[in-house]
């Protein structure tokens, strides 16, 4: 007799592996494992990545620069990633390379190595 085919053989649960008699298409021997199956299909969404200490952003309203937060406090809007960079050591401002290092001379700092 093949199992396969056959109704009235008996067959693993796919969540917890117990042994039941299927009843029609059944594929888990109670309520909660095919719950537990179902839930298991369903994954959690993937939350946001949060914002890196080390971006620097720019309120498009006001102009204020943040390092490492997207939100302006003062307008209470979303800001722009403006790139890569840290507080200034003379003002204490967020400064991003993009400012200090133009395009090229980053590209001829990459061909000396």
């Amino acid at each position: 007799m093949n199992p396969v085919r056959d109704d009235t053989a008996t067959m693993s649960c796919g969540v917890c592996g117990q042994p039941f008699t299927p009843s029609g298409r059944q594929r888990w021997c109670s309520t909660e494992c095919r719950q537990t199956a179902w839930r298991r299909t369903r994954t959690a969404p993937i939350p946001p990545a949060p914002a890196k200490t080390t971006t620097v952003y720019e309120c498009g309203d006001c102009g204020t620069r943040y390092l490492g937060e997207q939100r302006c406090d003062n307008c209470n809007t979303w800001c722009q990633r403006i790139g890569a960079g840290g507080l200034c050591p003379h003002c204490d401002e967020p400064v991003a390379l993009a400012d200090i290092i133009t395009p090229d001379e980053l590209s001829h700092s990459n061909t000396r190595q």
